[in-house]
């Protein structure tokens, strides 16, 4: 008979296994459809969908509806991120960019941690930083073609690694820090960064 430590490990592999497949699909989408439709797809809940559906394996209703409510108003802060990365990238390395972006995100998640949310909170602080970020993002919407990227042969499981990591990460925490630390977890932004400075 198998113990219960042994059927969490080979449970917790399952799921990182299975979220490694969807980032592997959506990075190979993505870095044949060039940069519209790769950004469209890194876009994707790739890491907050797997994570969501484990999630709700585990817990019941309440928890997931307060994890999500916190979830909703960090993807605000994903928004912010992308400016500051958007910003950044231009004239920085990746490790400036996302170091400065990450730091972006975590203040602001950490604020979202710090506020009780509703839906209507969630859904006015996303229309506010979309309302902030459009307008200052307008001057990268008009650039030249840019060619397919050829991968490096790390890339990909670079990428299926981080979200695998992430999902680990919030499913095995998830029963220690609480619904609204595993909502802001499941969107935390480490694949978007590295798919979109190949992109």
């Amino acid at each position: 008979m198998m113990s219960s430590e042994l059927a969490f490990i080979l449970m917790l592999v399952v799921r990182m296994a299975v979220a490694a497949a969807f980032v592997v699909s959506a990075s190979l989408i993505a870095e044949r459809t060039g940069p519209v439709i790769g950004a469209l797809v890194a876009t994707l809940p790739i890491s907050a969908g797997p994570s969501y559906v484990f999630l709700a394996l585990d817990h019941d209703a309440a928890f997931i509806a307060q994890g999500a409510l916190a979830s909703l108003p960090v993807n605000a802060a994903t928004i912010f991120l992308s400016l500051t990365y958007a910003w950044l990238a231009q004239r920085h390395s990746l490790l400036v960019s996302f170091g400065a972006a990450f730091a972006v995100w975590l203040a602001l998640a950490m604020l979202v941690r710090m506020t009780q949310w509703s839906l209507l909170g969630g859904l006015l602080v996303n229309a506010v930083a979309f309302a902030i970020c459009v307008p200052l993002l307008e001057r990268f919407r008009h650039v030249a073609k840019m060619p397919l990227i050829t991968p490096r042969w790390y890339d990909i499981p670079f990428r299926a690694s981080l979200v695998a990591m992430l999902v680990a990460t919030v499913v095995t925490l998830s029963g220690w820090v609480g619904p609204t630390i595993s909502g802001i977890l499941a969107l935390a932004p480490c694949l978007r960064l590295n798919a979109s400075h190949r992109l």
